[in-house]
Order: structure tokens, then C-alpha cells, then sequence
């Protein structure tokens, strides 16, 4: 792929730009990690549905489950239904469980296959939830609909609860209640504002300190109950502190796609969006780390840090947009259309730099495919 194309510029200009074309890593099979890593995996939507994107939500299932088989190929594990997926941002829960029920089924013809399932209250009426108790039932809805399909869950952090909770005592007692009535152990879910401004104040405070000492005591209440806690803050030092602080057996599952390389070669497990886009990489660079190859690992990983901060730049919530692309790039869907039409969240400009990149990074699976659909996103923004 020697071909050069004319992408545009922060500065409103176009530069002549020549990927490189080099092959990307090829992970090795059957190759046992010494960290847990979930990929947080997307939905493919279906492009062709009469349905109004901005209302209605229509996915692809064939597609959606074969990327989870990507996945799983892969030796990563799927963490179902969670923001990658546009949870609560265009999937809803009845879309949301559909998901996760064909998810599982599928993932029992995957031998090892890992999967954990997003439970949360996103199906109440963010202004009709007026106490914390409404709050715990709509968890226990969900909750019960995935542990019916014999589900784990990723108890994720909840609009709901940030809305209505009055002190970090609120917060204990709506995590008291679930983690006391969970079935297996659970991953619990810390997303920062950044993801999602309606989390601000999360756990009760808006000191990140204190906040994390709310959480810490709530898993110290319950430590069979909790797998582990993702933590999204892009914040590493944060991060490294809480893992010194978690009961023995709780692991710490990274969410921090600026740092992610640095912080599991230290220690943290993984739950990551930007396993999606870069899943080969990651694949391949958990290989090296669990033989003990460090420098490999961080030779293979270290190069796809850039994109990722570039895929979640402020405004962070809009990140999904750049795992569908690189899906769309690297031939894993056939089009460049979202649940709620949110292809639209980013510019021009920062799919050119997306694909930079990717290239530089050697993530670009099929080089020349990536380079024609490149194109055809150029040419319908007016760029022949």
C-alpha cells in the first residue's frame, strides 16, 4: 500500500500522506495470559432497517456476534452490553439484554470463553427516579434478567443513583443490597464524568480521594462478592493507589485507555474499550507479557497509545465513534453507520488523524481495504 491520498488538517488544509503498509502483529495461539483482559465490545448496526437512527435502535446480530467470536479468537473476553456499546447512548435495555442473551448462548460453543454482562438502571426515567430505593430496584431488575440467563454482571455505576443519592451512605446501601444478593462475584464499575457527566460526584463526593475510600469500604463489606472493580478515571497514579488498597483476591481491571500499558504491566487486569479497535495488538502483547517477554509487550502495545488518546479525546464520550471506524477499516463490518447515528460525533479531521494513527501504530489489518475505504469517506466529505 504505497498509494498517497490527501487528508485533511487541523489547520483547514490538505497534506499528502502515504501509509506505510506494513503487515500488523499476528498474535500467538493458544497462549494462557497472567491477566484477565475484557474487551468492551461494540454493536454493529444494521444500516438498512426502516427505522429513524436517532430513535430507534436496529442491530446487525450476525455481525455483532461474529465480532465477539473475533474476540474470543483472540483470547480476550467480551464485557457485554457496557459503554462501548453504546449503552444508554442509542442501546437500550430490551436491545441491551437481547444483546447480552444471544452473546452468551454464542459464547458457548467458545471453549474458555469470557463474559461479563453491563447491569445497571439505565431503563428508569432519569426524572421519575425519585429515591435511592427505585434506584435499587431497577437494579434488581436487571440484575435478575442476567443472572437468569446464568450471567456474571459488571454492576455499572448508575445516572439514576448520582442523581438521587444524598451522601456516600447511599451509595452503601444500594451496593450492600446487590453485592448481599449476587450470585457470583461481580465486577463493579467506576466511570468517571469524563465518560459521562451524569456520573459526576460518584460515590458520594466529588474528592476523588474520598470517593474511592466510599468504594474501598464497600468492597471490604463484601469481598467474595466482588470479582473486582474497572475503574475509567485516566488517572494512573489514582488507579495504582486504589489497587494497593483492594482486599486480597479483588483484582483491579484498568479502564484507563490513556495508560493502559504502564498500568498492566504493573499489575492491572484489563476492561477496556480500546481493546476493540486494537485487538490483535492487545492480543499479542498479553502473549509476550504472560512469557515473561516485557520489552515485547510494551514494544507491541506502546505504539497503539496514541491512537488510543486520540479515540478518547475530549469529549470522551464520543470514543465509540473511532472503534466503529476501526472496525469499518479493518473489514470486521461492511459499513461506517452507528446506533443513534452517532458516526456523526466526530470531524472529518479526526478520522484523517484516527487513520494516521492506526497506520503508524501497524493496526490497519487489511492495508489496502483501509486505504479504499479511507477514500470513500473522503470523497463523500467532497475530497476526490
Amino acid at each position: 500500500m504505497t498509494e498517497a491520498l490527501q487528508l485533511p488538517t487541523a489547520a483547514g488544509t490538505l497534506q499528502a500522506y502515504t501509509p506505510r503498509g506494513a503487515s500488523p502483529v499476528k498474535p500467538a495461539r493458544n497462549v494462557a495470559f497472567n491477566r484477565i483482559a475484557y474487551s468492551a465490545a461494540h454493536v454493529v448496526a444494521d444500516p438498512r432497517a426502516a427505522v429513524d437512527p436517532w430513535l430507534q435502535c436496529a442491530v446487525d446480530w450476525d455481525a455483532t456476534i461474529a465480532y465477539r467470536r473475533h474476540l474470543w479468537s483472540l483470547g480476550l473476553g467480551v464485557a457485554e452490553a457496557m459503554d462501548t456499546a453504546q449503552r444508554g447512548m442509542g442501546l437500550d435495555w430490551p436491545t441491551s439484554l437481547e444483546l447480552i442473551r444471544r452473546s452468551l448462548d454464542a459464547a458457548k460453543d467458545v471453549p474458555g470463553a469470557l463474559v461479563a454482562s453491563g447491569c445497571g438502571t439505565d431503563h428508569l426515567v432519569l426524572d421519575d427516579v425519585k429515591t435511592v430505593d427505585e434506584v435499587i430496584a431497577g437494579y434488581e431488575e436487571q440484575m435478575s434478567a442476567i443472572e437468569k440467563l446464568g450471567g456474571k454482571l459488571i454492576v455499572m455505576a448508575s445516572r439514576a443513583l448520582a442523581r438521587v443519592a444524598q451522601s456516600p451512605a447511599d451509595y452503601e446501601r444500594v451496593y450492600d443490597r446487590i453485592l448481599s444478593q449476587a450470585k457470583q462475584p461481580v465486577v463493579l464499575h467506576w466511570l468517571g464524568d469524563m465518560f459521562d457527566p451524569a456520573l459526576a460526584g460518584y460515590w458520594g463526593s466529588s474528592d476523588v480521594d474520598k470517593a474511592m475510600d466510599t468504594a474501598l469500604g464497600i468492597i471490604a463489606a463484601h469481598p467474595h462478592k466482588v470479582d473486582g472493580i474497572k475503574i475509567s478515571l485516566l488517572d494512573k497514579d489514582k488507579e495504582i493507589a486504589m489497587r494497593a488498597r483492594l482486599p486480597a483476591g479483588v483484582r483491579m481491571y484498568t479502564g484507563d485507555d490513556f495508560n493502559y500499558a504502564e498500568l498492566i504491566d504493573s499489575g492491572s487486569h484489563a476492561l477496556l474499550g480500546i481493546f476493540d479497535a486494537i485487538a490483535p495488538a492487545a492480543s499479542a502483547a498479553l502473549g509476550e507479557l504472560a512469557q515473561g517477554n516485557v520489552e515485547k509487550f510494551h514494544a507491541i502495545l506502546g505504539p497503539t497509545v496514541p491512537l488510543s488518546r486520540h479515540i478518547f479525546a475530549a469529549p470522551t464520550r464520543f470514543y465509540k465513534t473511532g472503534v466503529v471506524f476501526m472496525a469499518w477499516l479493518n473489514g470486521h463490518q461492511s459499513h461506517f453507520t452507528m446506533v443513534g447515528g452517532q458516526q456523526s460525533t466526530r470531524s472529518l479531521v479526526h478520522f484523517a488523524e484516527l487513520f494516521r494513527l492506526a497506520d503508524a501504530a501497524n493496526l490497519l489489518e487489511q492495508p489496502d481495504l483501509a486505504l479504499r475505504r479511507m477514500k470513500t469517506l473522503l470523497a463523500l466529505h467532497g475530497i476526490d
